[in-house]
């Protein structure tokens, strides 16, 4: 998929209600906050901007790998760094080393103000679309 590409559609990401643009290696995801998205606790729930970091680095990979290819993750290691509770939040993503096989990312999830509420690595696989 190219980069700039509209991203696919994603039913989820529709209902979780976030935005995807994706760049050269990168992909950017934001999000609105609602009441839809914290938890018991009045924070934002750590499921959302997991979402969004999975979504975003799926994006930034497939932004890289050759056509007739797709990309699945392997692992994520989230880190959160600070609550949120409103406001929009922003996660950049982006592929730090991609081969034949493996692509290994980037990721942050910042509020308007710039502070840093998650971040993670990732890994990826690149395969060739399944023939039928």
């Amino acid at each position: 998929m190219p980069a700039n590409a509209p991203p696919p559609a994603f039913p989820l990401r529709d209902l979780i209600g976030f935005d995807i643009q994706m760049g050269e290696g990168s992909a950017t995801a934001t999000l609105e906050i609602s009441e839809v998205h914290i938890n018991p606790h009045g924070s934002l729930h750590g499921a959302v901007p997991f979402m969004m970091i999975d979504t975003a680095m799926g994006a930034a990979t497939m932004s890289v790998v050759p056509e007739g290819h797709f990309c699945s993750t392997i692992d994520i290691t989230t880190r959160y760094l600070a609550p949120c509770r409103s406001g929009r939040i922003t996660c950049v993503a982006s592929v730090r080393r991609a081969g034949r096989r493996i692509a290994h990312l980037d990721a942050v999830v910042t509020t308007e103000d710039g502070t840093e509420i998650a971040a993670a690595t990732g890994t990826f696989v690149i395969y060739a679309a399944p023939t039928a």
